[in-house]
């Protein structure tokens, strides 16, 4: 092939490579122009008040947002008919208090005047000062909202307080004496020593009990001697005679046994012996060997710790998961491994003013005696209510006078509805009324929400009626 020829050729293989080129990139503006015409304006839109529309990028007269690109999914709600607007003052230290007129706010500053779009999109709600919102997927995204289904939960909730160990009160005996004397010999010479039912605790002298004894001997040998007198009101008087003062013996704490021997052997008993009245620990001694004692005076004091109290604060907003024959469960905070079980036997009816916490007694077998008097311990009462209707706290705002909840009627429109509150989990709330199951409430963003839906529930009452709206 001639020089001539080689480059004729390579001519004819760029000239090809050109116009190839020129028509791929031809074609898809050719295409374009055909399906589209001229290229269309950008538009944009406020994402929380899609009626807002600009031909230009700016921020949103209502809530001051930066206007976004309008996407294919908000043509249908961009193009709805062109909303009102209306001329409204605004404070500009509280956003939130509007007027239709010019005038001062509360803190005595100017308004500002501000055009304002009258939402279409915002309806009316049965709760004053809160409407109804629409809301699309984009806006949902951008400020996070999320809901939860209402349904009802177990109810259960473990309440923790701290208890001090008491003496069971109903396992309490104070050794006392009806008669004066003195202390011939004391049996327990120390607070702490174990006692068991029956044992001799001291021996007291009294010149009074001897000379009930000599009585009661006396009326016995009277009664033997009128045993056999024909009349029979003599005969009688025997017998109330020793029955008086048999009686009196009794009113000294002198025993039958005691009585039965005197009578059996005539030998008067020179000391009175006192006994331990049930089995436990010497709480409290008030007396010595050889002191003089008073009647009615308390001696001894005994107490069965076999079985104890402990009494547990609770605060006052925990009561409702506290009731009569609830378990608890006591432990040691230097003996974590081993658990005492106990009963909810008595919830007390006053509150303390300073700790505004209510006792509640828990009775514990404590047969070991592990368990002293005032020690503190842990204490955890199980509560299981059943299954109630609940929402998570996150969806409640409680406004001080009344809490609020907002729910998703349909896809996209959220309405405020107004609650009424019962028992709470540490992150639930019971719903009484409000609410239904299986409705779907807003847990997250709601605070967003609660102000859009406040702002238009104020247009919309301004649009209607002339004066303030805050």
């Amino acid at each position: 092939m001639t020089k001539r020829s080689l480059v004729t050729v390579l001519s004819l293989v760029a000239f090809v490579a050109i116009v190839t080129t020129a028509v791929l990139v031809a074609r898809p503006w050719r295409q374009e122009t055909q399906s589209t015409g001229a290229p269309a304006a950008a538009r944009y839109h406020c994402p929380m008040h899609p009626t807002v529309v600009s031909d230009t990028p700016g921020s949103c007269p209502i809530c001051g947002m930066d206007l976004v690109p309008i996407s294919e999914d908000d043509e249908g709600e961009i193009d709805a008919p062109p909303p009102k607007t209306k001329t409204v003052w605004r404070s500009t230290m509280n956003p939130g208090e509007i007027s239709d007129r010019p005038g001062k706010d509360s803190m005595g500053m100017d308004m500002v005047a501000e055009e304002v779009f009258l939402d279409s999109a915002a309806t009316t709600s049965e709760l004053s000062g809160l409407a109804k919102i629409r809301m699309n997927l984009q806006k949902r995204q951008l400020i996070g909202v999320k809901t939860a289904a209402v349904r009802k939960i177990a109810f259960e909730r473990n309440l923790r307080a701290v208890g001090r160990v008491v003496a069971d009160e109903k396992r309490l005996r104070q050794v006392t004496t009806k008669i004066d004397g003195y202390v011939e010999r004391l049996y327990t010479n120390a607070v702490g020593e174990f006692v068991r039912k029956g044992e001799p605790l001291l021996e007291i002298y009294s010149p009074e009990l001897l000379a009930s004894q000599n009585e009661y001997l006396v009326a016995l040998a009277a009664r033997q001697r009128t045993a056999g007198s024909s009349v029979a009101s003599v005969a009688g008087f025997g017998d109330e005679l020793v029955e008086s003062a048999r009686r009196r013996l009794q009113l000294f704490d002198v025993s039958d046994d005691q009585i039965d021997r005197l009578e059996r052997t005539g030998e008067l008993q020179r000391n009175l012996t006192l006994y331990a009245p049930i089995s436990g620990v010497i709480t409290m001694r008030n007396v010595a060997q050889g002191q003089k004692i008073t009647s009615g005076m308390t001696l001894l004091e005994v107490v069965d710790l076999t079985h104890v109290w402990v009494l547990a604060s609770v605060y006052e907003y925990e009561l409702p998961f506290v009731e009569v024959g609830q378990p608890a469960t006591m432990t040691l905070s230097y003996l974590q491994e081993k658990a005492f079980d106990g009963e909810v036997s008595f919830v007390y009816p006053v509150v303390d003013p300073q700790t505004r916490t209510v006792q509640v007694r828990v009775e514990v077998q404590n047969l070991g005696l592990e368990l002293k008097p005032e020690m503190f311990v842990d204490v955890m009462l199980r509560a299981d209510l059943g299954p109630r209707l609940a929402v998570p706290d996150s969806a409640v705002l409680d406004t001080g006078t009344r809490s609020v909840a907002f729910v998703e009627t349909t896809e996209g429109v959220f309405e405020p509805r107004e609650l009424k509150i019962g028992l709470r989990l540490e992150h639930e709330y019971e719903v009484l009324e409000g609410l239904s199951e299986g409705e779907h409430v807003v847990v997250s963003g709601n605070f967003l929400i609660d102000s859009e839906s406040k702002l238009k529930s104020a247009l919309a009452g301004m649009s209607e009626s002339p004066g303030h709206a805050h």
